[in-house]
C-alpha cells in the first residue's frame, strides 16, 4: 500500500505543479514576464533548495522528458509554417543554422576555455556547442504567446533558423563528447561526412514521415478524437526512429510538421487545436523538470563564469555570426541587430548539456550549470525585451497577431474545404470590404438568434455570426479580415475619402450619381428613411446599409434617426483592403506606388461631383462626417 500511496503522491505533486504553472502564466502575462522563465523558476522553487524540497537528480528522465517534449513542440512549429515564408529567407536562414552555429560555438568556446581554469580548448568548444543553437521551442512559443507580428523576411529567417539549427548543434555535442571520451583524432573530413549524413537522414526521414502521416490521415477512417493522438504519436515515432538510424530527429520532426501544414489534411482544425494544448503542456513540464534538476546552492558556484559566458554569447558571438552570415544577402543593420538579439536559448541547451553529463565527461556538472545560467540570462534579458526591441527597431508590424474568435469544423469525406465561423465585431475589416473574398463561400449567418442562409442574410452586420467554406490554407487570411482593429479600419476608410451625406439626402439621387442599383421600394426615401426601413431599431452609429456596390454607414444618430451618414464605394475599399491583406506598412507602400495619391484625387473628384449635383441641404454638412 505504501507504493500505491507514493504513486498517488507523485500524481498529486505533478498535477499541482502543472496547475500552478498555468495559474502563474496568467499573472506573468499581465506583467509581461517571459512565461518560460516563470515555469523554470517554479521548478527551482519546488526543488531541493526551494520550499518544495523535492530531491531530483535523474538526468536520464530529464533527457527522456526533453526528447518527448521537443519532438511535439518542433512538430507543432512546422505545423504552423507555410512554405510561402521560405521565399527569400531560406538561404540566409540555412547559413545561420550551419556556419552561424559553428562561429557561435567557436567564439563562445574560446572565451569559456580562458575563463574557466582547467578547461581545455576541446572542452571549451563542447560548452560552446551546447549553447550555440537558438531554441525553436522558445522562439515559436514567445512569438506566438506575445502576439508579435514581425516583418515577413525577418520573421521567416528566425523561424527557419531556429527550426533547422539544432541538428548541427546536436552533432557537434555528440562528436565532441565522443572525442573527449576516447581521445580519438578524427579527421576533419570524417566529421564533415557524419554531419552531412545526419542532416540527410533527418531530412529524408522527416519528409517521408510527414507524407506518411498525411496519407494515413486522409485514407484511414478513424473516430474523430483519434486524429490528433495519431499525429502526436507519429511525430514522436519519427523523432525516435530517425535518431536510432543516426539522423537528426529534431530536423526530421520539424520537416514532418512542415509537410503536414502544407498538404490537405483531414481533421486539421482538431489537430491544430490539440497541438495548442500539447505544446503548452510540454513547455510547462519540460521547464518544471529542468528547474527541479538544478540545485541553486551548487548553481551559485558557477554564477560568475555562467553570466560572463552568457554575455559573451549575447553580445559578441551571436552578433558576429549573424553579421558574417547575413552580409551577402543585403539585410539592413537594424534587421541584423534584431536577429542577433532574438537568438533565444532555451530547453535545447539544457537538454544538450545532459549528454556529456550522462556520458561521464569531465566538467559535465559545470557544463550543465553554465548552460542553465545561459538559458536563464537569455530568457530574462532577451525574452523580457523581445517585444520592446522589435518595436524600437521597427521590426514589428503595428498590428499584432490577429486576436479573433474563430470556430473551425472539419467536413468528413473531403480535405479541400473546411467550415469556419466568425463573429462580426464593430471594427472588423470585413465590414469595410462589404463582401467575402471569392475563395470563401458563406453558408449561413446567425442573426438575432435566427439562422439565415447567405441569400436571406444579405450583407454582414455587427453582431452576426457567419459560417463559410474556405480552403484550409486561406484560413489565416480570413483571420485578418475578421479581426477587430479600429485603427486599421479607420486607415482603410480614410484614403479614399468617405463621402459625408445628410440624413435627408434622397437615396435615388445618390444612386443615380454613382450608378448604384436601387430597389423600387427605396425610391423616394431619404438616407434616414432607408436605414429605418431596412434595419431594426434602435439604430446605432456604425450601422451599415448596402446600396448596390456601395455602403451607407450611419455616423450621427439622434433619437433613433440617422442625421449624418458616410458613403463608401466598394471598388476603392476592395483595392485598399486587398493591399492590407498582403502587404505590411500599407500607407507607405501605397504612397510609393502613387496609389494613395490617386485614391485621394478620386475622392476629391467624387466630392466635387457630389457638391454640384446634390441639393444644398445635403452639401451643408458633408465635411463633418468623417469621424
Amino acid at each position: 500500500m505504501a507504493s500505491v500511496a507514493f504513486v498517488n503522491a507523485i500524481l498529486l505533486i505533478g498535477a499541482a505543479m502543472v496547475l500552478l504553472g498555468i495559474f502563474s502564466s496568467l499573472v506573468a502575462t499581465r506583467f509581461g514576464a517571459p512565461l518560460l522563465l516563470v515555469f523554470l523558476v517554479l521548478g527551482m522553487l519546488a526543488g531541493e533548495d526551494g520550499p518544495g524540497g523535492i530531491v531530483f537528480y535523474d538526468y536520464q528522465t530529464t533527457y527522456l522528458v526533453g526528447s518527448l517534449a521537443l519532438s511535439v513542440i518542433l512538430f507543432d512549429g512546422g505545423l504552423r509554417t507555410r512554405l510561402a515564408i521560405f521565399r527569400g529567407a531560406l538561404a540566409p536562414a540555412l547559413l545561420l543554422a550551419t556556419l552561424g552555429v559553428v562561429i557561435t560555438a567557436s567564439v563562445t568556446g574560446a572565451v569559456a576555455a580562458l575563463l574557466i581554469g582547467g578547461l581545455s580548448p576541446l572542452q571549451g568548444l563542447l560548452l560552446g556547442a551546447i549553447v550555440a543553437s537558438t531554441d525553436a521551442a522558445a522562439v515559436f512559443f514567445l512569438l506566438r504567446t506575445g502576439g508579435l507580428r514581425l516583418q515577413s523576411r525577418v520573421g521567416a529567417v528566425l523561424e527557419i533558423e531556429s527550426g533547422t539549427n539544432d541538428p548541427i548543434a546536436v552533432f557537434l555535442v555528440l562528436a565532441l563528447t565522443e572525442l573527449l571520451l576516447v581521445g580519438a583524432d578524427t579527421p576533419g573530413w570524417e566529421v564533415l561526412r557524419r554531419l552531412v549524413e545526419q542532416g540527410a537522414i533527418g531530412a529524408a526521414a522527416g519528409l517521408a514521415g510527414g507524407f506518411a502521416i498525411v496519407t494515413l490521415l486522409n485514407r484511414l477512417q478513424m473516430p474523430g478524437g483519434l486524429h490528433p493522438l495519431f499525429v502526436v504519436a507519429g511525430a514522436v515515432l519519427i523523432y525516435a526512429a530517425t535518431s536510432l538510424l543516426g539522423g537528426s530527429g529534431l530536423l526530421a520532426v520539424y520537416l514532418a510538421g512542415l509537410v503536414a501544414a502544407n498538404r490537405p489534411v483531414r481533421a486539421y482544425p482538431s489537430i491544430v487545436g490539440f497541438h495548442d494544448a500539447a505544446t503548452w503542456l510540454c513547455q510547462i513540464v519540460m521547464f518544471l523538470v529542468l528547474g527541479l534538476l538544478v540545485t541553486p546552492a551548487t548553481l551559485l558556484d558557477y554564477a560568475l563564469p555562467g553570466i560572463l559566458i552568457a554575455l559573451v554569447l549575447l553580445l559578441v558571438a551571436r552578433p558576429l555570426a549573424v553579421w558574417l552570415c547575413l552580409w551577402p544577402f543585403g539585410f539592413e543593420d537594424k534587421e541584423k541587430l534584431f536577429i542577433s538579439w532574438v537568438g533565444l536559448r532555451g530547453a535545447v541547451s539544457i537538454f544538450l548539456a545532459a549528454i556529456p553529463t550522462l556520458s561521464g565527461v569531465a566538467f559535465g556538472e559545470a557544463f550543465f550549470n553554465i548552460a542553465f545560467f545561459v538559458v536563464l540570462t537569455s530568457l530574462l534579458i532577451q525574452g523580457w525585451t523581445l517585444t520592446g526591441v522589435a518595436r524600437f527597431l521597427g521590426m514589428a508590424l503595428k498590428r499584432t497577431a490577429p486576436s479573433v474568435r474563430r470556430i473551425e469544423l472539419d467536413i468528413p469525406g473531403q480535405v479541400d474545404q473546411e467550415m469556419v465561423g466568425y463573429p462580426i465585431a464593430p471594427d472588423s475589416l470585413i465590414l469595410a470590404l462589404n463582401h467575402l473574398p471569392p475563395w470563401a463561400r458563406a453558408v449561413l449567418v446567425v442573426r438575432d438568434k435566427e439562422i439565415l442562409n447567405a441569400a436571406e442574410a444579405g450583407g454582414l452586420r455587427v453582431g452576426d455570426y457567419v459560417y463559410m467554406l474556405t480552403p484550409p490554407d486561406r484560413v489565416q487570411r480570413l483571420d485578418r479580415l475578421f479581426e477587430e482593429s479600429p485603427d486599421v479600419t479607420r486607415r482603410l476608410t480614410a484614403p479614399f475619402g468617405e463621402l459625408a451625406l445628410h440624413g435627408e439626402a434622397q437615396l435615388e439621387e445618390v444612386a443615380e450619381l454613382y450608378e448604384l442599383d436601387l430597389g423600387e421600394a427605396d425610391r423616394g426615401l431619404s438616407v434616414a428613411d432607408g436605414f429605418a426601413a431596412h434595419l431594426k431599431a434602435p439604430l446605432q452609429p456604425g450601422a451599415r446599409l448596402r446600396i448596390g456596390r456601395a455602403t451607407l454607414v450611419a455616423r450621427v444618430v439622434e433619437d433613433g434617426r440617422v442625421l449624418r451618414a458616410g458613403l463608401q464605394l466598394d471598388e476603392l475599399v476592395e483595392a485598399i483592403v486587398a493591399s492590407a491583406l498582403h502587404r505590411p506598412n500599407l500607407r507607405q507602400r501605397l504612397e510609393a506606388m502613387h496609389g494613395l495619391q490617386r485614391a485621394r484625387g478620386l475622392g476629391r473628384s467624387l466630392g466635387r461631383q457630389l457638391r454640384r449635383r446634390l441639393p444644398r441641404r445635403v452639401r451643408r454638412d458633408e465635411t463633418a462626417g468623417d469621424d
